[in-house]
């Protein structure tokens, strides 16, 4: 049966374009490799309906496809580089799929541990370790099933393992669906800070498969959420129109104009950082308690705070930051309990932030849309946390 879904292909000058729906399928109409070719281009990217979605990220001549709907990850078989001789599958061992997925090629399934703690670099040693044991070479290919956990751990095993081998994607939370799994960014926290290790490493391919959502605690679905509210402010301003479906694709469609333009984050990219230079600190200090994507809204208050005390943005705007938040429910103040986390302990985490590379660096909105700002008064900085106390 034909799937429907849209392309965007992005081009080196940051430009893009989408297709309209295509009756190009996965399975046996169509293979994953190549159909973006046949799809007419549009000027604007558009999800318009409610179908299965593939969104191609294009950088520097490379492109993978993203594919966005109910049960794509069926097609994995077909994804799989043509030429893998074996599967690496990294998960964790409550994603039972992970054991039953189809790779068309024979498989070894390792297992990491729950939470924050697995993205560590005695991990990626186990990982690679376990993995030389087993023979893998080169010419083979991971398989990352999880959030974004798994999909940023197994990236970065991807990237050093024998100086890089292919991964394929199946990010089975909304969180990792919309963020973690797309753009290359793979890394493991150290105990200073979130994400300080990992490469650019993009992903073969990718399989957003919504069904995988039905079964998600509602905690960590609002922990995608978070993320989904960054993309109001990037573009996505239709974002609450659209089914959820429609939600992740537009996500990643935005995500992938971005990095098609600056896949090394010298530049345009950092905007995706909307919200993480605080929400990063937060889950830092908390020993991640919070949620990603929680930490992240209290994050784009914070943001939009410090933005109207620049005199960027009026009150109106940050008003309408704090509409977007709780429509998802979300976090807008640190809770009771993270409340012992003092301005100076926040303000030398925000301090490691990767942005930083000449001092405090903030992602800030303004009349003219979402840019970097350095060198903001740290009265400022301190007068905007007391707005999320």
């Amino acid at each position: 049966m034909a799937v429907e879904r849209y392309t965007v292909r992005v081009v080196l000058d940051g430009s893009s374009a989408s297709s309209g729906p295509s009756s190009a399928a996965l399975g046996e109409n169509a293979s994953a490799r190549g159909a973006a070719s046949n799809l007419k281009q549009q000027q604007k990217p558009s999800v318009s309906q409610d179908k299965n979605t593939k969104v191609s990220p294009s950088t520097a001549g490379r492109s993978y496809d993203v594919h966005v709907g109910p049960g794509v990850r069926q097609y994995l078989a077909e994804v799989i580089p043509a030429d893998a001789q074996r599967a690496a599958v990294i998960t964790q061992a409550n994603i039972g799929w992970a054991v039953e997925c189809d790779t068309s090629i024979p498989r070894s399934v390792f297992n990491v541990p729950d939470g924050e703690q697995a993205k560590s670099l005695t991990q990626v040693e186990s990982l690679c370790r376990r993995m030389v044991a087993e023979g893998f070479t080169r010419s083979d290919v991971i398989v990352a099933v999880g959030g974004g956990v798994v999909t940023d751990l197994a990236g970065f095993v991807a990237a050093v393992y024998h100086r890089g081998i292919r991964f394929v994607s199946v990010p089975t939370t909304l969180l990792a669906q919309v963020d973690a799994a797309i753009g290359g960014k793979t890394g493991v926290n150290l105990p200073e800070g979130k994400n300080l290790v990992g490469a650019f490493w993009q992903p073969h391919a990718v399989l957003c498969d919504t069904d995988m959502l039905e079964t998600l605690p509602e905690r960590e679905l609002r922990s995608g959420q978070g993320e989904m509210a960054k993309y109001h402010f990037l573009g996505g301003d239709d974002l609450h129109t659209m089914s959820l479906t429609q939600r992740i694709a537009a996500a990643v469609q935005i995500k992938a104009d971005v990095v098609a333009s600056d896949e090394r984050e010298s530049d345009r990219r950092v905007v995706l950082n909307y919200g993480h230079t605080l929400g990063h600190a937060i889950e830092t200090a908390a020993h991640y308690d919070l949620r990603h994507g929680e930490a992240v809204a209290i994050g784009l208050i914070y943001a939009a705070e410090v933005a109207f005390r620049l005199g960027r943005i009026s009150r109106k705007r940050v008003e309408e930051h704090r509409e977007v938040v709780a429509s998802y429910n979300l976090p807008m103040k640190l809770p009771a309990e993270h409340a012992k986390h003092g301005d100076n302990e926040l303000l030398a985490l925000m301090r490691r932030d990767k942005k930083a590379t000449k001092g405090l660096t903030f992602v800030l909105d303004s009349s003219e849309g979402v840019t970097p700002v350095m060198g903001v008064p740290e009265s400022i900085l301190r007068d905007a946390l007391a707005a999320i106390r």
